[in-house]
């Protein structure tokens, strides 16, 4: 049942819903369901709702330099309802209510806190698409189409001067992402997002030698300050 709802959801998708943002495409719908069913194993979540609302999270998705960027999530939660209610007229609708609170709740800017263990799965799912190899493609992707420079060459960890993600992407790892970790939901979601990030952290000393002409080694201080030892 679960593969045929998927199956439609995608059909769907790609049918009608057009993306210019790769990083936020059908195949990123995609890779938070696979997540969201890793860290719901053994739960009690509901995986209809869980599955519906990983596909139809960024159903409304707003530039991350939108003014109203804050509201996408409620405003994709809105739309949510309104293509099951018409697009998808034989699903469950006692479960569009639960859809629509993960929906909501998945997104950091939006700051909503989720109450349901469904929401807690997709919330954390989602936010690890942020963390490790696919984070490190889609931050730069995302700058990059946003024209914001890759880092500060003379301070790139902004030891001297204030983090500004709006002007570096680099920036970004210490604005947000490395704080992730601390935000999930989830037993599992966290333990994910802690070894994700450490990938972040290692590419971070890695680029930080490479700065300093080092090409063979990594940056030993950068490991220490954000918390690994290896």
């Amino acid at each position: 049942m679960l593969n045929t709802w998927q199956s439609r959801f995608e059909h769907w998708l790609h049918q009608s819903w057009q993306k210019e943002d790769k990083a936020h495409d059908v195949a990123h719908l995609a890779r938070v369901w696979q997540t969201a069913q890793r860290i719901m194993q053994g739960s009690e979540a509901d995986p209809l709702v869980v599955l519906t609302s990983c596909y139809f999270h960024d159903i409304v998705n707003l530039p991350k330099n939108h003014p109203e960027r804050h509201l996408a999530s409620a405003m994709a939660a809105e739309e949510a309802k309104r293509l099951l209610l018409t697009e998808f007229p034989d699903f469950p609708t006692e479960k569009i209510a639960a859809v629509m609170h993960a929906v909501h709740a998945h997104s950091f800017s939006a700051a909503v806190t989720p109450e349901t263990l469904e929401a807690k799965i997709v919330q954390d799912a989602d936010r690890l698409e942020s963390l490790g190899a696919i984070g490190l493609a889609r931050v730069f992707y995302v700058s990059g189409a946003l024209g914001r420079s890759l880092f500060d060459s003379h301070d790139p960890l902004a030891r001297e001067r204030p983090l500004d993600d709006a002007e570096w992407a680099l920036d970004h790892f210490q604005k947000k992402l490395l704080k992730l970790p601390q935000t999930m939901q989830t037993f599992e979601g966290k333990r994910l997002a802690e070894i994700n990030a450490d990938f972040l952290v290692a590419y971070m000393a890695k680029l930080c030698a490479e700065l300093q002409g080092d090409f063979c080694g990594t940056d030993r201080q950068v490991l220490a300050e954000f918390g690994m030892s290896h």
